[in-house]
């Protein structure tokens, strides 16, 4: 085994999202990541508690920015979730698209999957609500701010992995978002 070669996260994360593209993810085990990587599962578990966290890693440096991003401005409470959002886009998904659209089809083929997504979101919900109430925002418009915000980004990153095109993340963020100010502005 070669687990003294550099950059083991990165092979083991390449190796799970190759396997989990050939094979799925319910049938790649543990074992088959180190294989393919050429380390052994003690290796692979100094870096991820279990496989679903390959394709989960990089949720709490995802939380941290956002929360850094709302507790530093000083924004309308949407506003900011929004603009936290868009700086996201720019630092974590930049020069990212085609890792996140296979990242994202392995987490639609898996119900188990798609339950954790869920969980991480809700962390990243209960973080970014803690920031505005830190910054003296009342319960219920933190809460509202940040779902509507949350609302935003899910649709704007679902359009940004469909589409074949150069539009950045961040400006379908900024685009989502000014479609629902129109549609929450609009005369009943």
């Amino acid at each position: 085994m070669a687990r003294w070669q550099p950059d083991a996260r990165g092979r083991l994360d390449a190796a799970a999202f190759d396997l989990f593209r050939e094979r799925g993810f319910e049938q790649t085990t543990v074992a088959d990541i180190a294989a393919r990587a050429g380390l052994d599962k003690r290796t692979f578990y100094r870096h991820f508690g279990d496989k679903r966290e390959v394709l989960f890693s990089g949720s709490e440096h995802l939380e941290e920015v956002l929360v850094k991003a709302v507790a530093e401005t000083g924004a309308a409470p949407f506003e900011a979730v929004v603009a936290a959002f868009r700086r996201a886009a720019a630092e974590v998904f930049a020069d990212r698209r085609e890792l996140v659209r296979v990242r994202q089809s392995i987490i639609e083929s898996s119900p188990e999957l798609q339950e954790r997504e869920l969980r991480k979101t809700g962390s990243m919900v209960v973080a970014v609500t803690a920031a505005l109430r830190a910054r003296g925002v009342g319960e219920t418009t933190a809460t509202l701010a940040t779902e509507s915000g949350v609302t935003v980004f899910r649709v704007a990153y679902a359009r940004w992995v469909a589409l074949d095109s150069d539009v950045s993340l961040a400006d379908l963020i900024a685009e989502v978002a000014t479609e629902l100010r129109t549609i929450t502005s609009a005369p009943a």
